[in-house]
């Protein structure tokens, strides 16, 4: 009758409850599992002590001297306490506040104003940036390097640096720091920043020897172990670059701890750095002027880095050379990137945010929602908005679906007959059967359309909701404070009336509920499948989703919900229109008489 439809539309739900159920039984215990694994370590690693980032190499990929010696053992103290040991000038914008650690003259501490680290009020502030000695050191620094053998003496890690006035460092006004090796050079670092989160690092040698001398500068990215992070199959966190006809390279923790060392080839155009799923710590040499770029781990001291080697600088004797490039340090919001990527010229800078590869849907759902964000102001609203627009754009589809499948219910005593006229050949019954659908004009496939479409849209928004900085901390109404969090309510506790929280796998929401409830109704729709295996699946399918997206971010499931409700009320209208009889309220009181009849067997 509908089988060749129901096989189709099972298909593809059987392949949803695959990646849903990969994700819930399979991806979330190995991140939580992950998760514990780093705790111990960063235990571990907290009575133990740190040592210096790993060394740039020269040119040629040989040792370079006068590079960042291995530090003295540092013993782990609290960020307040790491933040004392040293002198330090403090950054002061809009958007960031931190400080520049005069000892090494890098930027190792910063914090962001905009974002707090929960959806309460009185959080503290999202800390990206932070020094060797803390807990999680995670930090910039910059400086030369020379050829093999030579005896220059520049500054390192351990090098007090001055600072040229007492200005702290603002949009307007950069901070110069300045070291003078005693042998006639003096070093010079500027650091400037605009109202977001772009740093211009300026790097200049006054030579006041009479020999000319050739200098490397680098700047480099340090993390010490691995952050809480959430890197399974639909998000990378780790290190990254783009770097010219190479294009984009993703490196994971674990992949780079197996290598040690990773050096893509000497471009002229792309950035390098280290990101999270909302931050971004970015190097960004000079478009057009050619670097080396590596990344590798340090496995004694569990330090990551990212750095790149500048093309080689000649400090004529008497003179003072220098470079500069860019160092972006903050949100990846995405009008921003678009924005430094225009204005400075640096090359798919957007690429920071993980658009995955459905990209050409993603993106524009992102900017679907943003635009009715900046319209009505909420972004649960925006995302209900959309879907009202993507069923509007697939109207003519789904509307030509649900009368096909109207269509092929006024036709089933005709099939009846069919099969009762030729109950031992299956082939002849198909020609019929096929004969009969384009008589009526019947796509026998129809009703899987609609589920169809709504899989890559379900997709495109679970990914948006999952990594873009927007979506962070969005509330909608009532409880629901953060769209890209689950639904903090469950049945289980009496949805916060018994003062007990029950464990993550029976966190079950109110919005999971409701998408459950409406779920099980758009399937009630239509008549109940023969085959009592489809039948089975079909009953317990919307119960399974239910748990399923539990833990997904509160704005899918509030999208799925809403989505079942207009699914139900089109093909509520439409079969209507074509005198077809719902099924709705005789399959639900089918369903419940069945369940009524069993107890009295029962009894």
């Amino acid at each position: 009758m509908f089988s060749e439809n129901r096989n189709t539309i099972l298909a593809v739900v059987l392949s949803l409850i695959v990646l849903l159920g990969w994700q819930y039984f399979v991806a979330q215990p190995q991140l939580e599992r992950q998760q514990a694994e780093q705790a111990q370590q960063a235990a571990e690693q907290s009575a133990a002590t740190q040592s210096d980032t790993t060394t740039p190499v020269g040119p040629g990929g040989t040792p370079a001297a006068g590079t960042p010696p291995q530090s003295a053992a540092v013993a782990t103290v609290s960020l307040e306490d790491a933040l004392k040991a040293t002198d330090r000038v403090a950054i002061d914008t809009p958007r960031l506040s931190g400080s520049l650690n005069l000892t090494g003259g890098r930027l190792d501490d910063l914090r962001l104003k905009d974002y707090r680290q929960t959806v309460e009020d009185d959080s503290p502030t999202v800390i990206l940036l932070a020094p060797k000695g803390s807990p999680d050191p995670y930090y910039v620094d910059y400086g030369w390097v020379t050829e093999a053998n030579s005896n220059i003496t520049l500054p390192t890690g351990s090098t007090v640096w001055n600072v040229d006035g007492n200005a702290d460092l603002t949009p307007s006004q950069p901070v110069t720091l300045s070291y003078d090796n005693g042998e006639g050079l003096t070093f010079k670092r500027t650091f400037s920043v605009d109202e977001n989160y772009m740093f211009t690092v300026s790097q200049s040698v006054e030579n006041t020897t009479d020999a000319d001398l050739t200098l490397y500068p680098y700047g480099l990215i340090a993390r010490t172990g691995e952050p809480d992070h959430q890197s399974f199959y639909i998000l990378h966190e780790g290190l990254l670059g783009f770097f010219g006809e190479e294009g984009l390279k993703e490196i994971d923790y674990s992949d780079l701890q197996e290598e040690s060392k990773i050096r893509p080839k000497e471009v002229n155009q792309g950035w390098l750095g280290i990101t999270d799923k909302y931050w971004a710590t970015t190097l960004i040499p000079t478009p057009g002027e050619a670097f080396q770029p590596n990344f590798s781990h340090n496995a004694g001291s569990d330090n990551y880095q990212a750095d790149f080697l500048g093309k080689a600088v000649t400090v004529n004797a008497g003179a003072t050379a220098g470079t500069s490039s860019h160092l972006f340090a903050g949100a990846k919001e995405t009008k921003l990137l678009n924005a430094y990527k225009d204005d400075l010229g640096i090359s798919n800078f957007e690429l920071l945010i993980d658009w995955g590869w459905f990209y050409f849907l993603t993106k524009p759902m992102f900017h679907a929602i943003d635009f009715l964000y900046h319209l009505v102001g909420n972004f649960g609203v925006a995302i209900l908005l959309v879907t009202v627009g993507v069923k509007a754009v697939f109207f003519p589809l789904a509307n030509k679906s649900y009368v096909s499948m109207s269509k092929m219910k006024l036709v089933q005593p005709q099939m009846a007959e069919i099969k009762e006229r030729y109950p031992d050949d299956r082939q002849k019954q198909q020609q019929e059967l096929m004969e009969l659908y384009k008589k009526e004009k019947i796509n026998p496939l129809a009703g899987c359309l609609p589920v169809v479409i709504q899989i890559p849209v379900f997709f495109s928004l679970y990914k948006v909701l999952f990594v873009t900085i927007e979506m962070r901390h969005a509330p909608f109404f009532g409880w629901i404070q953060d769209l890209s969090a689950p639904d903090p309510t469950t049945v289980f506790n009496l949805f916060g009336l018994i003062p007990w929280d029950p464990p993550q796998m029976l966190m079950l929401g109110v919005w999971p509920l409701i998408m459950g409830i409406t779920m099980f109704l758009q399937m009630k729709m239509n008549p109940a499948p023969p085959d009592p295996a489809q039948k089975m699946i079909f009953t317990w399918m919307p119960i399974v989703f239910t748990f399923m997206l539990a833990s997904f971010p509160a704005g899918l499931v509030i999208y799925w919900a809403w989505n079942n409700s207009l699914s139900i009320t089109q093909q509520y209208v439409i079969m209507r229109r074509q005198g077809v009889k719902i099924e709705l309220w005789d399959n639900l009181k089918g369903t419940f008489n069945r369940n009524k009849d069993s107890e009295e067997k029962k009894s």
